[in-house]
């Protein structure tokens, strides 16, 4: 796999993609985890799941998945409004404050041991939710974890979020560092479309190289 190619083709598209601009699909994901990580970045995380805050977070969380393709075909989530999903910022908003510093270069055993709980945790709201929701979950507010959708299981070789799938993503990372450091990618702001000082986590770079490696 050409890693730095693949990691193009996503930012720039493809025939059937505008990549990553400001109003087309994948940018869905910039401004889900701008909203979330800009309440970690203020030590305001519980604030997620208050009152004056829930509905929004609700709704952040909640667009972003269905851009992402959780909302069609027979999803359960299709036949759910948004505020179906107020027990997951709620479990989010109380969750352990180590996940919110996890990337892929610390995915040690203990870390990962906390990845696989947390997603154990957020099957709590909804007993039975698969790999992929869990995932994208994960990856769009504390971006520590690729989504384990179709393409990406495919383009990386595995078939579940557990522990061996982890170990290889961290020895993945420390494999490429260079290549993976080096597209430290800055989301995109809501409002004036441009550059944040925000950037990628290096799991979600993994995640659209693989991405992109399993539409092949």
């Amino acid at each position: 796999m050409d890693l730095e190619a693949n990691i193009k083709r996503y930012l720039d598209g493809e025939s059937d993609t505008d990549g990553r601009k400001a109003d087309a699909r994948y940018a869905s994901f910039d401004y889900c985890f701008n909203y979330f990580q800009a309440h970690r970045e203020a030590d305001n995380i519980a604030a997620l799941a208050s009152p004056p805050n829930l509905q929004l977070s609700c709704l952040h969380l909640g667009f972003y998945l269905a851009s992402w393709g959780m909302l069609r075909g027979s999803a359960e989530l299709l036949q759910r409004s948004a505020r179906h999903l107020v027990p997951i910022i709620t479990l989010i908003a109380a969750a352990d404050p180590v996940l919110w510093n996890i990337d892929a270069d610390r995915y040690t055993d203990k870390n990962v041991k906390l990845l696989l709980g947390a997603g154990d945790t957020l099957r709590q709201a909804w007993p039975g939710m698969s790999d992929i929701l869990v995932t994208k979950i994960m990856l769009g507010v504390f971006g520590n974890v690729p989504a384990f959708d179709t393409n990406f299981k495919k383009g990386f070789g595995v078939s579940t979020f557990g522990p061996k799938s982890l170990r290889k993503i961290g020895e993945f990372y420390h494999a490429h560092r260079n290549v993976i450091d080096a597209h430290c990618v800055p989301t995109l702001d809501f409002m004036s479309a441009q550059p944040t000082q925000r950037c990628y986590t290096r799991a979600k770079v993994i995640d659209m190289a693989f991405f992109i490696e399993g539409m092949a």
